[in-house]
């Protein structure tokens, strides 16, 4: 059975940090693409940031620059480092797994969700 499990989210300051962790079910291989997807409200959801299995990883233009994805194979578990935060993040955020080597910002293609953890910016 495939799970993942988000968690870190939190309410934090403008220019404050946080950082995300999933962690993945034995069951998701780690030769697939990973990523981190968000929904703020009344909007779509987004692909945020994504890392191939041998580590390159993919940002949206929005965060590049102040998201930094990694994971730990061994230990299943994916991260997002999250700087400079702004009142734009602020959002539902989703880890997501695709069952392939080839990677995507595109939230329809990753086939499998965590159920989120939220993240509040505000002051």
């Amino acid at each position: 059975q495939v799970q993942l499990l988000e968690s870190g989210g939190d309410s934090v300051q403008p220019g404050g940090s946080l950082r995300l962790s999933c962690r993945a079910s034995d069951s998701i291989s780690s030769t697939y693409c990973m990523g981190w997807l968000r929904q703020a409200p009344g909007k779509e959801r987004e692909g945020v940031a994504s890392i191939t299995h041998d580590g390159f990883p993919s940002y949206a233009d929005s965060v590049n620059g102040r998201f930094i994805i990694s994971k730990d194979n061994s230990r299943k578990i994916l991260y997002l480092q999250m700087n400079d935060l702004k009142p734009e993040d602020t959002a539902m955020y989703y880890c997501a797994a695709r069952p392939s080597p080839l990677c995507t910002l595109m939230p329809g293609l990753f086939g499998y969700k965590g159920q989120g953890t939220q993240v509040t910016v505000s002051s």
